[in-house]
């Protein structure tokens, strides 16, 4: 199991803890603009079945104040606000309900963050310090000398000790770039100096699937099995609800959250009698409900099926004749391939477990 930080302080956005003691958080940003919000109702709702912790929306200019209303109204997932450039969209965020804003140090003048740290302290919202490789400051880059792992981190650096000398400490802390190594070492530096604030991480503008998806699974593994996260995001051009997929599926693989069921498949080959692809893709929907941590394996033939998967809880196995159902290594059912059916297989799982 990997250790993470006990250091780190805890912060609030409404009920979800963030910081030592608690799992790391799962979070995404809807990606339906919110003058839509019937859209957003929909994108959120499919957001929170999934398990999504944290949304980020985008607040681009205060004539979508009515629109972002709304959602704090109906959104089962708490709201961070993301703001750029104007402090103004910060206040108006606070003002009307946000518990969270997040604040670009490359973009957001220092003018103004006295009044939304006051406002933040008396709502008791949280900020995000969230710096980001494409919006630092020529400024940032020349302090740094061209580093930008460094630039990243001084961004954060300097708004930071703005915040602390005003007496703020409910923040979060980010530095994020396309570049795994730049992420890396970043964080490194966050961590190192300033140990107590819980960090956000992930690997910004990661692309699409499944190279957006590796990308960002190897920067942060880096990061976590160090202990580094205390919340994340996978970014990826796609639907947001795959990111949220994919952060639960990465902390399983490392023994950091057990939420849902992990399937696991072979990866086939000529001794194949099921379509192990296909049935993974059919029986995932199936297994909604069950208690989280279970493993299901689904294996293509007898000679990879109970052995090597005994230590799933409960599997499927192909034979020359159909499959056979075995639990913690050991056949319990053969069904022959006239009888197969997902449901049936699902059904008899449910029953097993």
């Amino acid at each position: 199991m990997i250790q993470m930080s006990t250091l780190r302080k805890r912060v609030a956005i409404g009920n979800l803890i963030i910081g030592s003691g608690f799992p790391v958080r799962v979070e995404s940003m809807l990606k339906t603009p919110i003058t839509d919000v019937e859209a957003c109702r929909k994108e959120i709702d499919s957001l929170a079945e999934e398990g999504c912790e944290l949304l980020r929306v985008a607040f681009p200019n205060i004539n979508c104040l009515p629109y972002l209303r709304d959602i704090l109204q109906f959104s089962k997932v708490p709201i961070m606000a993301d703001i750029h450039f104007d402090f103004k969209l910060a206040l108006a965020a606070l003002e009307t309900g946000c518990m969270a804003i997040r604040i670009n140090p490359g973009n957001m003048p220092k003018e103004g963050l006295v009044d939304i740290v006051n406002l933040a302290r008396e709502r008791k919202a949280v900020i995000r310090i969230g710096s980001n490789s494409g919006s630092l400051s020529n400024v940032q880059i020349r302090q740094s000398y061209g580093n930008k792992a460094k630039a990243l981190f001084l961004a954060v650096k300097e708004q930071l000790q703005m915040l602390e000398d005003m007496g703020f400490e409910d923040i979060i802390l980010s530095c994020k770039s396309t570049s795994i190594t730049e992420t890396v070492n970043a964080n490194l530096l966050l961590s190192k100096h300033f140990p107590k604030y819980p960090l956000h991480i992930g690997i910004t503008e990661a692309g699409v699937m499944p190279d957006g998806l590796v990308k960002s699974a190897a920067g942060m593994a880096l990061l976590l099995t160090q202990g580094l996260g205390d919340t994340m995001r996978i970014s990826l051009s796609a639907p947001a609800v795959e990111e949220v997929k994919a952060g639960y599926a990465l902390l399983r693989s490392l023994g950091l959250r057990k939420k849902g069921v992990e399937i696991i498949s072979c990866p086939t080959c000529g001794r194949k009698h099921l379509d192990v692809a296909k049935i993974v893709e059919d029986i995932s929907p199936l297994l909604k409900g069950l208690p989280d941590g279970l493993i299901v394996a689904v294996m293509g033939c007898e000679v990879n099926g109970p052995r090597e998967a005994k230590e799933a809880d409960v599997g499927i196995a192909g034979t020359p004749n159909g499959i056979v159902i075995f639990k913690k290594g050991k056949v319990v059912e053969q069904i022959d391939r006239d009888d197969f059916s997902i449901e049936k297989v699902s059904a008899i799982i449910r029953e097993l477990l």
